[in-house]
């Protein structure tokens, strides 16, 4: 798909029936599939070919283009199944919020979405929400064959930097900070993220998500020399550590940079557009820097092709967002 400014998908998309164009281009590029049969067959298209709306059952009038399934007589649209289905906001305010997510590195704030499109606080944080469940990797193959850097990191404030009466009580060395483990696979210069909340940085943990995410046998593995990574020297095809203690960074060419660059970014854009991120929705914002750092390539409608591919079945409730555990 070209390449496209804001100003272009303004223009693009006067209206709600443009909005459900463009992303059918951007989900179905040659025909319409049913999502909930799969089928690809021609199906029958409810709204009238010379006009943009139709009559529903109610007799109002919609811009909402319908298809029925020609197999399984089942009626949808392109948002049907997805983040978006059942959304009150229009779906051309979804396309731009759409937009600025996928274009913006350092992420949109909940409340700037509130202020340039007119929607409540509330509605704003869960259009973000809705978003970020669909830039998950789903069920993904292992990293093999490639280098793979891993490194962790922890998210939130500093203890020392607290108010006396908030700092952690816990006893000596305690944080409240979260332990992330990120793995960057450095494939002919397409990298891609994986990044997750662990519950600790013990070695026994980190060795776990490794293996999980990772093909050992066939994998160049880079970390930094904790002890957490060395009972994977013998399972990995090669293994370089470096040992920042003894500042040393690069080592014959390797090293952790290409996972402290991406911690870096990751840091900065909560710092300076978050501000504060809970523990609980956490992961959502890793999967959202994630795909931005993994699709880094490609056009900003590209990259929203690459997102709409993904949303069936990422349709998620407002009420599994807001009382998660």
């Amino acid at each position: 798909m070209e390449r496209i400014s804001i100003l272009e998908l303004v223009e693009q998309i006067p209206d709600e029936a443009s909005a459900y164009r463009f992303m059918e281009k951007l989900r179905w590029p040659d025909k319409p599939v049913c999502p909930h049969c799969g089928s690809i067959n021609d199906h029958r298209f409810l709204n009238p070919e010379n006009g943009t709306s139709r009559r529903t059952r109610t007799g109002s009038h919609s811009q909402r283009r319908v298809w029925k399934c020609r197999d399984c007589q089942s009626q949808f649209s392109v948002i049907t199944g997805t983040p978006f289905h059942g959304s009150k906001v229009p779906l051309r305010t979804w396309v731009f919020v759409l937009f600025e997510m996928c274009a913006n590195k350092n992420g949109i704030a909940a409340r700037e979405i509130q202020r340039k499109y007119g929607v409540t606080a509330k509605t704003a944080w869960f259009m973000t929400h809705r978003v970020r469940e669909a830039m998950k990797v789903g069920v993904a193959p292992k990293f093999s064959g490639t280098v793979v850097v891993a490194d962790e990191t922890w998210i939130g404030g500093e203890p020392k930097n607290m108010h006396a009466n908030k700092r952690p009580t816990r006893g000596k060395g305690f944080s409240d900070q979260t332990p992330v483990l990120s793995l960057v696979s450095m494939d002919l210069g397409k990298n891609e993220v994986r990044s997750q909340v662990v519950p600790n940085v013990k070695g026994s943990t980190l060795r776990a998500a490794i293996t999980e995410q990772t093909d050992l046998p066939n994998t160049t593995l880079f970390t930094d020399s904790a002890m957490a990574y060395r009972e994977l020297t013998p399972k990995v095809a090669r293994h370089v550590m470096v040992n920042h203690k003894a500042g040393q960074y690069v080592k014959r060419g390797a090293g952790t940079n290409a996972a402290e660059n991406y911690f870096s970014q990751l840091k900065r854009s909560i710092d300076g557009t978050f501000h504060h991120v809970s523990v609980e929705h956490l992961p959502r914002y890793l999967a959202e820097f994630d795909f931005r750092y993994s699709t880094h390539q490609l056009t900003d409608t590209q990259r929203m092709q690459r997102l709409m591919g993904q949303t069936a079945g990422r349709r998620i409730s407002y009420k599994r967002i807001a009382e998660q555990p």
